[in-house]
């Protein structure tokens, strides 16, 4: 039991990473209608900018300024690439965002080097004991954080001004447009706060073996949470990165005692296993909303 409860502990952990960067694309999806591949790129950014203030500013003020500064590289790629491109067919706008995340991380990798950069976090794989399990503090504060962004991030967009015009945007652009708001404003924020939520993401992944240039592959399991939870529901994209990082967890524990024969790396690639097994059934996720075409 203490072994379930230690793996179930760190695939919450390693979960809320994943919550944190699949929001990131449900926000921007639900802005703009387009599935932004440069989340990695932000992950990464946000990530290698934190381990240049660490030394200067301490830990948690360089997580803070990295939040800002990935925010406002978001906010820079939409007002100069992508806001251009409004009008064009969905494909090649999506087409455009793995342009710069490619473009993005060429730059971002030269930062890094071949060397494994640090952020100086507080917690390393340091344990403590939970109901007598012992579970790692950085899954811990990774939860706590994650909780706390999502409660922020949730009120934000059910009683502030601007989160409820986004909220308007993501449901009727035109309606939107004739109401008085700006959806340029909304396409803007959307990009800011996902590039935001990758800096975390990006922190919380390097606070445990350090930050290298394979780093962005994490982001890549955001995809298969979003597909479990639907593409436009951010309750979902929660759901999902928990219950994706969870069934990671528990495969890379018990695979080998049930089902050796799947090779001893099974669970890296079991959140696109789930994946695939939930576009079978759901198409458009758990809570994902189901689009009807009249011909």
């Amino acid at each position: 039991m203490a072994e379930l409860l230690q793996s179930i502990s760190g695939g919450l952990g390693q979960g809320s990473i994943y919550a944190l960067l699949a929001l990131g694309f449900v926000i921007i999806y639900k802005a703009t209608r387009v599935i932004s591949f440069a989340q990695p790129a932000l992950m990464l950014a946000g990530a290698v900018l934190v381990s240049y203030l660490v030394g200067a500013v301490g830990f948690y003020a360089a997580v803070v300024l990295g939040v800002v500064g990935a925010a406002l590289l978001g906010l820079g790629i939409e007002r100069t690439v992508v806001r251009p491109m409004v009008g064009k067919p969905v494909f090649v706008v999506a087409i455009i965002t793995l342009g710069i995340d490619i473009a993005l991380r060429v730059v971002v990798n030269g930062f890094i080097g071949n060397d494994v950069r640090q952020v100086g976090d507080p917690w390393g794989f340091a344990r403590i004991s939970v109901l007598g399990v012992a579970v790692q503090e950085r899954h811990i504060a990774t939860f706590v954080t994650t909780a706390l962004v999502i409660t922020v991030l949730f009120a934000f967009f059910k009683y502030s001004r601007l989160g409820l015009a986004m909220r308007a945007a993501a449901f009727d652009q035109e309606t939107a447009l004739a109401q008085g708001m700006s959806v340029g404003t909304v396409f803007a924020l959307s990009w800011a706060i996902a590039g935001g939520l990758a800096a975390v993401a990006g922190t919380f992944v390097a606070t445990g073996a350090g930050l290298d240039q394979q780093l962005w592959i994490i982001a890549l399991k955001a995809l298969p949470a979003i597909i479990l939870g639907g593409l436009d529901s951010l309750g979902g994209a929660v759901v999902g990165g928990l219950t994706i990082g969870v069934v990671e967890s528990l495969v890379a524990t018990y695979q080998s005692d049930f089902a050796p024969w799947l090779g001893q790396n099974f669970a890296v690639v079991s959140p696109y296993v789930v994946m695939m097994l939930v576009l079978l059934v759901k198409p458009y996720g758990l809570f994902g909303t189901r689009e009807v075409e009249r011909v």
